[in-house]
């Protein structure tokens, strides 16, 4: 993930605090500009368009998503063990992230609820997941069952409700403790575990 300087960095994460505190048509440039320290003029120098900066916003949070998968040590032996713990050992950081980011989890809900998303969504360059779609294939090769799934159904799923679950969090509406965690990832996984079987000959 390439390095951003320090001015962009602090428009970023003043964008998405602002959105957090006034939602996306709310959040105007100059709260954005007062939020991170700089002239509203100085904004347009780094993004030509509110819409702009938005995306950028979310590529910023993807990209940091992404990189939980490339730092986790996969375990292809407890998959084949107990896939449950092992989809569990993957699920578990990933909600910690956004519990513990709640600027970038309000954001990334709202964003991927609005008008804009659909349209940035069909050209999006999501190449940095590679390390995630690698473990997917994993789990898919030791269990065929898995391709009968709705693949687009199943990560819809996961992806909104995690994200729904820890805005909750974030937003006091859930206690941030191992009882939510762990319930939540049952309401997540229900049904999921009749697909984690090795196939029959």
């Amino acid at each position: 993930m390439a390095a951003l300087d320090d001015t962009k960095t602090r428009i970023l994460s003043a964008t998405m605090k602002a959105v957090r505190q006034y939602g996306l048509e709310g959040a105007r440039v100059q709260n954005i500009s007062e939020l991170a320290g700089i002239s509203p003029g100085a904004m347009y120098r780094y993004f030509k368009s509110k819409d702009e900066l938005l995306v950028a916003c979310f590529i910023h949070v993807d990209q940091q998503v992404a990189a939980i998968f490339d730092h986790l040590r996969f375990d292809p032996q407890l998959m084949l063990t107990d896939p449950m713990a092992a989809v569990k050992s993957l699920w578990v950081p990933y909600f910690r992230f956004w519990v513990a980011h709640p600027d970038e989890t309000v954001f990334y809900h709202r964003f991927r609820d609005s008008a804009v998303f659909p349209k940035y969504d069909k050209v999006r360059d999501a190449s940095y997941f590679r390390a995630f779609v690698e473990m997917v294939r994993t789990f898919m090769r030791a269990f065929p069952s898995l391709r009968h799934v709705n693949q687009d159904v199943l990560w819809l799923h996961v992806l909104t409700s995690t994200v729904m679950y820890a805005k909750y969090v974030v937003e006091g509406l859930l206690p941030n403790n191992q009882e939510t965690e762990n319930t939540v990832f049952q309401f997540l996984t229900v049904g999921l575990s009749g697909y984690l079987k090795p196939e029959q000959p």
